[in-house]
């Protein structure tokens, strides 16, 4: 049985006189895939948060995972789809990324995800103003996060703080664990997926499948504590924008100073954990020996 996992899950050959793409059209590449990562993600909280358009967490998580998986088709063959600069710095850790490419990399991230909030900031402005003005926020005064969510991340969650008033208590720590947690689960899926070396991975056209999906997970289950940002370019990116459009220091360092630790920081740290324990403890057993003895007992 496992024979014919693996045989069905290799990978078509890739000749190898195609040429590799260059550091900038890779680069591009990068900002496009979190342009649209963003552009789908952020675009899903405020139909939610803005117009009630989505009913629920899980609608506005399955749409961030489907954006996930639709910006790695778009852009992997490029320069592979790290769209997240603490996947970025993992895969330079553990999976021989060149150092010299993980600065142009996040920079590139950033800029996408930048583009994408300024995108929507244009197309919802009016209404997030005419939302403003029926919860009586002040933009960039106490309490004008609720608005500000659609941009950047916010712990406790101010659209369930109401619904839910334990979730007032989530502290910095918590907040931060939450984004280490999530950011090392979805690491380790990223690592899993993408691994030759794994005999149970999905075949190539289905891994970004699997990735969003991951992401929309770890979203529906993080996302009540901190909103589940995961990604620093996708939550620092946003919040430069709402900085710019008004919410001052409530988008950037934000109302309870976790705009550097709890989501650039901790998803580093997240990343880095979550792709070392996969490499580190998972993946020298599919070693090709290895691989050899588990086909050998399925013939016994």
């Amino acid at each position: 049985m496992r024979k014919l996992i693996t045989e069905i899950q290799s990978p078509s050959p890739v000749a190898h006189s195609q040429p590799q793409p260059i550091l900038l059209h890779q680069c591009l590449a990068e900002g496009v895939g979190t342009f649209l990562l963003v552009f789908f993600g952020i675009g899903a909280v405020h139909a939610a948060v803005i117009t009630g358009a989505q009913v629920g967490l899980w609608q506005v998580a399955i749409v961030w995972g489907i954006g996930v998986a639709l910006a790695i088709y778009a852009t992997s063959a490029i320069s592979g789809a790290h769209l997240n600069p603490a996947l970025t710095l993992a895969l330079a850790a553990y999976r021989g990324f060149p150092w010299r490419k993980v600065v142009p990399y996040m920079l590139a991230q950033l800029l996408g995800a930048v583009l994408a909030a300024a995108v929507m900031y244009g197309l919802y402005h009016h209404l997030i103003a005419d939302f403003e003005l029926a919860k009586g926020l002040h933009r960039g005064g106490p309490g004008s996060e609720l608005s500000a969510m659609v941009y950047g991340d916010y712990f406790p969650n101010p659209s369930l703080v109401a619904s839910a008033p334990a979730l007032a208590a989530v502290s910095l720590p918590l907040a931060l664990c939450a984004e280490l947690v999530g950011t090392a689960m979805l690491a380790f899926v990223v690592f899993a997926v993408t691994d030759e070396h794994n005999p149970g991975r999905p075949v190539n056209y289905l891994a970004p499948a699997c990735i969003g999906l991951t992401a929309s997970i770890v979203v529906s289950i993080v996302a009540p504590i901190s909103q589940a940002g995961l990604n620093p370019a996708r939550d620092f990116g946003p919040r430069i924008i709402a900085y710019c459009a008004g919410w001052g220091s409530v988008a950037i360092p934000g109302p309870h100073g976790g705009c550097f630790t709890v989501y650039i920081l901790a998803p580093m740290i997240g990343a880095l954990l979550g792709g070392g324990v996969y490499q580190c403890l998972l993946r020298r057993l599919f070693s090709p020996d290895r691989i050899c003895a588990l086909e050998a007992e399925d013939c016994e």
